[in-house]
């Protein structure tokens, strides 16, 4: 427990870097799939795309992962509360939407993206999701279920005005 303090703020930190990035990069998408056709600006786009990625994005969430299993090796009596184990399902979805945008980076890289900029600002909105709640669980060392349902279903309505607003737009 001697460097418990320095690995949490360690931890906290690579949370922060990999959150930029699950923040930025669909950002970096809607840019990318709406000005499709300027091509030297979509270019500039791709560098930045895999540098978030490569550069900050991955490193920080293996760093985020190896700290986060650190601080649980160090106190596993964490893993008997249910906030814990809610923070590390929310955790699985982030690992998994931080592995889709490889996946996206990697088709629009190579021109064979068929989403358009709606899909991508409704994406961005899912990183916000899951850092709410990780911080709700953390701070109140709690699920608050009607918040927590709560909060989705705003999310889930949010993605979905984004969705139906280029439908609305086209008709």
């Amino acid at each position: 427990m001697e460097y418990y303090q320095e690995i949490l703020a360690f931890h906290i930190i690579s949370v922060l870097s990999w959150m930029a990035m699950l923040f930025y990069m669909p950002r970096l998408f809607v840019y990318h799939m709406e000005n499709i056709e300027k091509k030297e600006f979509v270019e500039v786009v791709k560098i930045q795309e895999d540098k978030i990625y490569r550069v900050i994005g991955f490193p920080a969430m293996i760093a985020t992962v190896l700290s986060g299993l650190t601080l649980l090796f160090l106190h596993p009596a964490l893993l008997d509360n249910d906030w814990m184990i809610a923070k590390l399902l929310v955790l699985f979805g982030m690992l998994i939407f931080s592995f889709s945008l490889e996946y996206y980076r990697k088709i629009l890289a190579q021109d064979r993206c068929t989403k358009n900029g709606q899909f991508f600002r409704a994406y961005n909105e899912i990183p916000t999701l899951f850092a709410i709640l990780i911080v709700v669980f953390v701070i109140t060392k709690s699920i608050p279920i009607y918040f927590s349902i709560g909060i989705t279903l705003f999310f889930g309505f949010i993605i979905y005005k984004i969705l139906t607003k280029k439908v609305e737009n086209a008709q």
